[in-house]
């Protein structure tokens, strides 16, 4: 498995964003995180400085969003839904997605989810439930 470090997102980010303002051609996890640095420009300015990106901190008490973590569970969504797993998590998503009229916000209600199970796996010290977590998904998009 994967598993990069924090500088290793970091870099890659910022070097996505290096590449994209230069019109370079990307690969394709590239390209997918070219889209999602897209739709958030506020995080124009972490991106430009790799030494900056490296050396940043970003607590809850400071109020501000990791937009490295952020744009992670972007693709992690994204790459879930394109291999389908949890099995079921693209078609929930998708009728989230249509259900908020914004594949944008509906990720961000799914990365609320992701982040429930990640919290609760780690406070019981047992592997993340990956049906709790489409089921969640699932509850989001057929609530009213």
């Amino acid at each position: 498995m994967f598993q990069p470090s924090q500088h290793d997102v970091r870099r890659f980010f910022c070097e996505v964003a290096a590449k994209q303002k230069q019109q370079q051609p990307l690969a394709p996890i590239e390209a997918l995180a070219a889209g999602w640095i897209d739709e958030h420009p506020e995080y124009a300015t972490d991106l430009v400085d790799v030494d900056a990106a490296l050396a940043a901190t970003y607590t809850v008490e400071g109020g501000r969003t990791n937009p490295f973590l952020h744009l992670s569970m972007h693709i992690t969504v994204s790459e879930q839904c394109s291999i389908d797993q949890p099995r079921g998590i693209r078609q929930a998503v998708e009728l989230l997605a249509a259900k908020r009229n914004s594949l944008h916000d509906a990720h961000h209600e799914v990365m609320e989810c992701l982040g429930e199970m990640i919290w609760e796996s780690q406070r019981s010290g047992r592997p993340p439930d990956g049906l709790a977590y489409l089921d969640r998904v699932r509850q989001r998009a057929t609530r009213d």
